[in-house]
């Protein structure tokens, strides 16, 4: 009987010194404690990997979608290369996986003139009605697996956003009526107003586009991590079985330049 109250003893002491280690280590890496254990990247940097899998993810008996979230604009160069050269093939093997989220507004600045919100974005006008073409998309389809077919064609082409937008429809067979009407409406211009505060209320404040959070944490090793290999990035972060697209290789190195924050255009 005594050995085990000095056992429990010991197990107490350790469970302590554990808790103190936990918050002093944790509490320097900057980010709130509801998100130490979203990702293997999020609790190395926090040094809780190992509370993580013990008292978290060895507990969950669902297992959650990672959370990816691209912010981006309709013609930026560098946000079409991503969309080809990772999120599409990645969405295409492990789709299943991903709880995926589109934000098109990117770099763009946006005033309020009377009861409408006035978009100024950095590739132009064009860019503007591609961002409120795929923001309508969003909204009126709903389902990720709707809706996503169709912007990754649009981002896929090379015209202006209306002829891609026709073209695409023709070849996934999709009434977009709906969606034009939309993106000419007071209803879009109020759906891109909101594109426009999740951008902007992000933290920290997005540099550049494409502009990713997983799990709603961006750091630049996650950034260029997906930039390196999206596949790789979601299938660690996956906390149930792997499926076997994870075992492929998806790697495809950027090489464009990102585009930074434009200024002085209003």
């Amino acid at each position: 009987m005594i050995f085990r109250r000095v056992n429990m003893s010991k197990l107490y002491l350790y469970i302590v010194f554990e808790l103190i280690f936990l918050v002093i280590t944790a509490h320097s890496c900057g980010i709130p404690s509801e998100f130490w254990c979203d990702s293997v990247e999020t609790s190395r940097l926090c040094n809780v990997e190992k509370q993580c899998q013990t008292f978290v993810w060895n507990k969950k008996d669902a297992v959650e979608p990672v959370n990816f979230t691209l912010y981006y604009e309709s013609l930026c160069p560098d946000c079409r290369d991503f969309f080809q050269s990772q999120l599409i093939p990645t969405y295409a093997k492990i789709g299943d996986i991903i709880n995926l989220q589109l934000v098109p507004y990117g770099n763009a600045m946006e005033r309020q003139q009377g009861d409408k919100w006035i978009f100024e974005c950095q590739h132009g006008k064009q860019e503007c009605i591609g961002n409120l073409i795929e923001t309508c998309t969003i909204a009126l389809l709903k389902d990720v697996k709707d809706y996503f077919p169709f912007i990754a064609c649009m981002e896929e082409g090379s015209e202006h956003p209306a002829k891609a937008a026709s073209k695409c429809s023709t070849r996934l067979r999709l009434d977009i009526s709906g969606i034009m009407k939309c993106s000419n409406s007071s209803q879009g211009n109020e759906l891109e107003h909101q594109m426009a505060l999740k951008t902007d209320t992000l933290q920290p404040s997005h540099q550049y586009v494409p502009w990713i959070t997983l799990n709603g944490v961006h750091t630049e090793s996650l950034q260029k991590q997906a930039e390196d290999n999206l596949l790789k990035l979601i299938c660690d972060a996956y906390r149930g079985t792997k499926p076997g697209a994870c075992n492929t290789n998806n790697k495809n190195r950027r090489n464009c330049r990102r585009y930074e924050l434009f200024e002085n255009q209003l």
